[in-house]
């Protein structure tokens, strides 16, 4: 991957499991080829989208290899590193070098929010140990660790095949701040889904997306109105879709976009502990919030 290559809609698949728990190879391969025809033009994987905190080396290499081999040729897969240590996150990101992948979304390190010296040379370590397109990933919400723009900057100024950062602090003045400091030099990627629209306007060139998953051809379309003139067709479908949206801006977003899947019928529901599938009152909310998006679904 070049620079160029970090634009549109990038989807962080979700990871599906077989009724014994295992990955879901076959069905992983079909959905990652069902979302770039309907043109996203990347896949990232296994972020925290993907319950990537859950599975093994192993099961990873296999999830790079097999997405690489049925998207070969057509799109790029990105790898998303995340470790306890430092030492791990270098050998994952050459694990998904040797297993076919073309770039790599590089998070801070988990359940340590270091100084910045710290979090600087874990990210170069990471960056450095391939010669793979990197994307850095700031969500302090989720990680505690925020990357602000003067930082990314000192990043991009330090290594050539950093090209892209995913923000997702949820404040809408960073993209606007990040492309003052970075210019061109960086691709701005919406990390959050009910921001995207906002995120265009503001100078975003892509949209690491959730809903994408169950809503892969509107997901596209919403992000192709976002980025050209037809502000009212922008509008309404932001309006129909914006509630769906919300659902990967919660703490059970994980639980809820495979919710979304299962009841557009594009994937199912389960989950690999400890997450379990969702019971009563959020459930009940989110099937509603979905029933009726299927109710307006004709019009738009």
């Amino acid at each position: 991957m070049l620079r160029n290559d970090w634009i549109g809609v990038m989807p962080a698949i979700t990871t599906p499991f077989t009724e014994n728990g295992a990955v879901d190879i076959a069905f992983m391969r079909r959905h990652a080829r069902q979302m770039i025809e309907a043109g996203s033009t990347a896949m990232v994987t296994p972020g925290s989208l993907g319950e990537g905190g859950t599975l093994s080396h192993d099961e990873k290499a296999t999830i790079w290899s097999e997405l690489s081999e049925e998207l070969s040729g057509r799109a790029p897969v990105v790898a998303a590193i995340s470790a306890l240590s430092t030492d791990e996150a270098v050998q994952l990101a050459r694990l998904a070098e040797s297993s076919g992948c073309e770039g790599l979304m590089v998070l801070p390190p988990y359940a340590y929010d270091g100084r910045w010296q710290e979090t600087r040379a874990h990210f170069a370590a990471i960056i450095e140990s391939t010669p793979l397109s990197c994307m850095l990933y700031n969500n302090p919400v989720a990680y505690t660790t925020d990357i602000v723009p003067e930082q990314v900057l000192e990043m991009a100024e330090a290594h050539e095949n950093l090209h892209a950062i995913k923000e997702s602090s949820g404040d809408i003045r960073r993209i606007a701040e990040l492309r003052r400091l970075l210019g061109d030099r960086l691709a701005i990627f919406a990390g959050i889904d009910d921001l995207v629209v906002e995120a265009v306007d503001a100078g975003a060139d892509g949209w690491i997306a959730g809903l994408v998953n169950a809503l892969p051809i509107e997901s596209v379309r919403l992000f192709d109105l976002a980025r050209g003139g037809d502000r009212e067709a922008c509008r309404e479908l932001y309006e129909w879709f914006l509630p769906l949206l919300r659902l990967d801006a919660v703490p059970e977003f994980v639980h809820l976009v495979k919710l979304c899947q299962s009841e557009f019928g594009i994937g199912s529901e389960r989950l690999r502990m400890p997450r379990i599938a969702l019971e009563g009152e959020v459930r009940d909310r989110a099937l509603m919030i979905i029933a009726e998006a299927k109710m307006k679904h004709a019009r738009i």
